[in-house]
């Protein structure tokens, strides 16, 4: 189908056709009752609206710019392209839309304590810091490997609070991570609020990161009508769990006009456990609470995932995102390594914007299909987060020469 009905998705108990759902303990099954009861009685109260636009215009910097790129256009000759800067919110990436939303729900629900799960750290950082504005105790926990690989975001959370655990089972990077912040929301669930970074787990997460992160799309959506005077031709945005791509894509989904395209990480390429592109090598599964496709052996086993993005890192997506590729309305793609960090190089180089390197996947698809496309036709690419954060990994890997 071109067009979905957005406001149809997902149905009552958190279904995306045959996506989505709520697969947890019972343990958990009144703690996400009580979210699900919590947020849609906050979404209806003005007084809870109030709050988190001030919070979002005042502590975290929206609305962000939707800048056009016009050294980069000119270089590929094709496409007018426009990225959406979510790399200037406080904090350097869109997490901090959702990690807002979700403190002011565990405030109004009385929880004094608040965990995450973190890959790349820019949730794990976001969280931190509306935990310290809220003084509530906070408790990240981050892959083993992502510590290493993403050192500066580890000392941010402990300066702003945090206890940082580091995860040392499996594969040591994102899904170990949600295991243990799992573990214990089960533990502490009457003191705990568990503030979960992306559009997955079990329901009201999707649709309740969704709606937390929709205003990307929303400023967008408004931004390129006051600019360009007509809707966008195609949106670009990277998936790892698929927030900041459902984001930007949700208030578009009914125009039918507008081409949508996810791009994955494609790793060293399609090769069993060398890449994390859930929909080149995936199957439909259950992980961490909810129904998706996910990269599984034949028995059922989670595989391990690559990317050179901690944040894309992850075996499964979001179910929305499921649901909206078998729609055939969001076209899902992927870039490998070599590609992001060719794009990385050409944003920083032709722009003076060093992008994540999760964004930098969208931004290498730009490449690919902006000069495909007629000069009057208008792209616009979710830069989702800054690449502070990776600088040195990239540095590496590109064989930059470092100052004496």
């Amino acid at each position: 189908m071109s067009s979905v009905v957005a406001e149809n998705l997902p149905d009552a108990h958190g279904h995306f056709g045959q996506f989505g759902g709520r697969y947890v303990p019972e343990t958990l099954m009144n703690p996400l009752q009580e979210l699900e009861e919590e947020y849609f009685r906050a979404q209806h109260d003005p007084e809870f609206q109030r709050e988190l636009n001030y919070y979002l215009k005042e502590f975290c910097g929206r609305p962000t710019p939707l800048y056009f790129a016009e050294r980069l256009t000119k270089e590929l000759g094709g496409a007018k392209i426009y990225l959406k800067r979510e790399d200037l919110l406080h904090t350097g990436a869109h997490k901090i839309n959702n990690a807002m939303g979700q403190i002011l729900l565990a405030k109004r629900m009385g929880k004094t304590r608040i965990i995450a799960e973190t890959g790349a750290g820019q949730h794990g950082v976001a969280t931190a810091t509306v935990s310290a504005m809220f003084g509530m105790k906070c408790v990240i926990y981050m892959g083993a490997v992502d510590c290493e690989r993403q050192i500066l975001n580890v000392y941010r959370m402990k300066m702003l609070g945090a206890e940082v655990v580091p995860v040392h089972a499996g594969q040591k990077t994102l899904k170990e991570a949600v295991n243990e912040a799992m573990r214990d929301w089960v533990t502490n669930i009457r003191s705990t609020h568990y503030i979960l970074g992306t559009a997955y787990g079990a329901h009201p997460y999707p649709v309740m990161v969704r709606n937390f992160q929709r205003v990307i799309g929303d400023e967008a959506r408004a931004q390129i009508l006051e600019k360009e005077k007509r809707l966008p031709d195609l949106l670009l945005a990277c998936v790892g769990g698929g927030s900041n791509a459902i984001g930007l894509f949700y208030p578009f989904l009914e125009d039918a006009g507008v081409k949508m395209v996810g791009v994955e990480a494609g790793g060293e390429g399609i090769f069993p456990e060398r890449h994390a592109a859930r929909f080149q090598g995936g199957s439909l599964g259950v992980l961490q609470g909810t129904r998706s496709y996910i990269l599984q052996d034949e028995f059922g086993q989670i595989q391990s995932t690559h990317s050179v993005s901690a944040g894309l890192d992850y075996a499964a997506v979001g179910p929305e995102h499921a649901f909206l590729r078998d729609a055939s309305r969001v076209e899902y793609t992927y870039a490998t390594d070599e590609k992001a960090l060719a794009a990385f190089m050409k944003l920083a180089r032709l722009e003076g914007i060093i992008p994540a390197l999760e964004s930098a996947h969208a931004v290498a698809e730009c490449m690919v299909r902006s000069p495909k496309l007629g000069k009057d036709k208008l792209i616009i690419v979710n830069l989702s987060g800054r690449g502070d954060k990776d600088v040195a990994q990239v540095a590496d890997k590109v064989k930059l020469e470092m100052p004496r």
